[in-house]
């Protein structure tokens, strides 16, 4: 089992980085915004795999720019299917990463409360 674990680690990790260059090449910083794979997520079969993603400076919607990258995932699964070795590899399916969005509302929530703390 921990065979398989370390496999995926190192599927994930290399799909992460392939797909870091073909997503900077396919979509401009001027066109949709500094766009970040934080994570993938590749299942034990090693035939799905799940990629988040943030977007700095969004110059689009992000469900404008999750259906535009969903609508390249075979053709970046074409050219990852270049590096990989492996018999099969993992079909791609974008999805907007809300942990930062999350962490600066909870940031401010706390930052709110503590300051009606010190005005009691």
């Amino acid at each position: 089992m921990p065979k398989e674990f370390g496999r995926n680690r190192r599927v994930a990790q290399l799909i992460k980085e392939e797909l870091a260059i073909l997503i900077q090449k396919r979509f401009p910083i001027s066109q949709y915004g500094l766009v970040t794979l934080t994570s993938v997520d590749v299942s034990p079969d090693l035939k799905n795999s799940k990629v988040y993603i943030t977007n700095l400076n969004m110059k689009k919607s992000k469900s404008d720019l999750i259906d535009e990258l969903n609508s390249q995932a075979g053709n970046f699964r074409h050219e990852i299917s270049r590096l990989l070795t492996s018999r099969t590899v993992p079909s791609l399916s974008f999805n907007y990463d809300e942990t930062i969005e999350r962490a600066h509302r909870l940031n401010d929530i706390i930052e709110s409360a503590s300051s009606k703390k010190n005005n009691i």
